[in-house]
């Protein structure tokens, strides 16, 4: 079963000029429902169809804009990033310890090192059920 969308309410009234909400009363011959009222619930304002309410297009108001975005963080440069130990071939993860394996020393993910050596790319992974040529 599909969840139900949330009617829209917020408008814009042409008729006032105001941000608004759209107000739906049934219209009733005797006992038996023969259409609907639709009106601004500021001025009372009748709308004759759907097609004609102007709709506000979000539902929340617009208080920022992009240029009020902060500008994406850049901690690296990117010729530092590549030379941190992180990315070398020499480093070594084990639960315990982070290792240079060309230093024989205990070092951070973050350092950085001049004899950097950038990690070959990552094999495919294969299922380990093929055997190869026969």
């Amino acid at each position: 079963m599909r969840p139900r969308e949330p009617a829209k309410v917020e408008i814009h009234c042409p008729a006032c000029g105001r941000d608004a909400w759209l107000t739906r009363k049934a219209q009733y011959d005797g006992f038996t429902k023969v259409g609907e009222i639709v009106a601004c619930a500021l001025c009372g304002h009748l709308f004759d169809s759907e097609a004609d309410i102007p709709y506000k297009n979000s539902r929340t108001p617009k208080v920022f804009t992009e240029a009020d975005r902060p500008r994406p963080v850049q901690i690296f440069n990117e010729d530092e990033k590549g030379k941190m130990c992180r990315y070398c071939a020499e480093y070594v993860v084990n639960p315990f310890v982070q290792r240079c394996a060309l230093h024989q020393r205990e070092v951070e993910a973050t350092d950085t090192c001049p004899h950097f050596r950038p990690k070959p790319p990552p094999e495919e992974e294969t299922d380990g059920l093929s055997l190869g040529p026969l």
